[in-house]
């Protein structure tokens, strides 16, 4: 799966931006409060969405007053299209869906005001509705996967949700007679928003069990079990690459403790004792704990990273962008902001947007759009040095 565009309207401080043909590797810059956070959070909101209701997602971001644009008309909007896998018998095909949700409020109560999956079954022709709600109801189409040649021939079910705040793709994901749905929902379910805290993921955790990396990084040496109990060859690769960055480094193991408690150790190759992961570097905690989450045997199908740079070595900027070109090109579809030159110089032309604030609203625009940087890229200039001279305007690195 891949998100094509999106489009957002009053969303903070994105009264209506959109963001066309974006690739597998999109990499976003902008002059701090300009809304790179904002746009990460599109995610996370549509996130806490599917998990529990409307209400909840915008409850944890202030209420409806604080995520809706100040002095704005009109419902919050939030438009995805995306490419997903869909079988028909012996054809396998590749449609481009869109989801549109709109979010109102009623009587101080978050409401959806309107749901919409549409998209193509054949390569002409309008885009056909297969899912429509407005507060609490609507009709779902139960036939997606049969032989349809004309939109007539759709059979539509009615469905009124328990409330009018809950996404009608929560229920209607949990089955394959949606396809379309389930691949939308699965997507959002487990696509991964990192706000990483080095802090957190020194702990020592309880003993558990962990095949993901969680949002702050607080169950680091429990996943690192995991990999090195079930993914041998996935963590000796981690480890071989991590002893390529830092230099000392030859083992990484997670130990329980007689407590029931997990230890992260780090062992280097000077010294007879391991250290424990409280007094490790922690550009080295940061760097090992991205290659579990960028090495994951089940990767997420988005990935979200807000300023990998901090506490790294520039020179390892390099190397860890194309980690991320490598994870996104597998399959998954990553998102990173950064405030770093270095970063931005093993970037690619296209694979960049900036974010510029104009009399309080946030407008995007794009790197391979300015034929001013595409000559100078052309000319075998970097994106970083660009960046810094000021030709990217209203996003200077700070």
């Amino acid at each position: 799966m891949k998100i094509e565009s999106i489009r957002l309207i009053n969303f903070k401080a994105f009264k209506l931006i959109e963001m066309k043909d974006i690739p597998r590797m999109c990499v976003i810059i902008g002059a701090n409060g300009s809304g790179k956070s904002t746009l990460f959070d599109v995610f996370g909101f549509l996130k806490d969405a599917i998990t529990d209701n409307v209400q909840v997602a915008l409850s944890k971001r202030g209420g409806y007053a604080e995520v809706h644009t100040r002095n704005a008309d009109g419902s919050i909007e939030i438009e995805i299209k995306f490419r997903f896998e869909m079988k028909t018998g012996e054809t396998q095909k590749l449609p481009l869906a869109t989801y549109t949700l709109a979010i109102n409020e009623n009587n101080g109560q978050a409401i959806v005001e309107r749901e919409e999956l549409r998209y193509r079954r054949g390569s002409h022709g309008q885009p056909w509705k297969f899912l429509e709600f407005f507060n609490g109801s609507g009709k779902a189409v139960t036939n997606e996967f049969d032989d349809v040649g004309d939109e007539s021939e759709l059979k539509r079910e009615q469905q009124t949700l328990a409330k009018p705040n809950i996404l009608a793709i929560k229920g209607l994901a949990q089955f394959q007679k949606y396809p379309a749905v389930m691949a939308l929902g699965q997507m959002i379910e487990n696509w991964h928003v990192s706000d990483f805290h080095i802090s957190n993921a020194r702990q020592t955790p309880d003993a558990g069990y962990a095949e993901h990396l969680s949002r702050e990084g607080e169950n680091l040496a429990l996943v690192t079990q995991y990999l090195y109990q079930n993914h041998p060859e996935i963590f000796r690769s981690i480890l071989q690459i991590l002893a390529n960055r830092v230099p000392g480094i030859s083992k990484v193991e997670a130990k329980t403790t007689e407590e029931g408690r997990i230890l992260l150790k780090f062992h280097d190759g000077a010294f007879k004792d391991p250290f424990l992961a409280r007094y490790v570097s922690d550009g080295t905690i940061k760097m090992f704990a991205y290659l579990v989450l960028l090495h994951d045997p089940h990767p997420h199908p988005l990935l979200c990273v807000e300023e990998p740079e901090n506490q790294l070595y520039p020179k390892l900027l390099w190397e860890l962008s194309e980690e991320f070109r490598t994870y996104a090109n597998q399959g998954g579809q990553v998102f990173v902001s950064t405030h770093s030159p270095d970063f931005l110089n093993a970037v690619r032309l296209e694979e960049v947007f900036w974010l510029v604030k104009k009399d309080g609203y946030t407008l995007v625009q794009r790197a391979r759009d300015n034929k001013q940087i595409a000559n100078f890229m052309s000319e075998g200039d970097q994106m970083g040095y660009l960046w810094k001279q000021g030709f990217f305007d209203g996003a200077d690195p700070q």
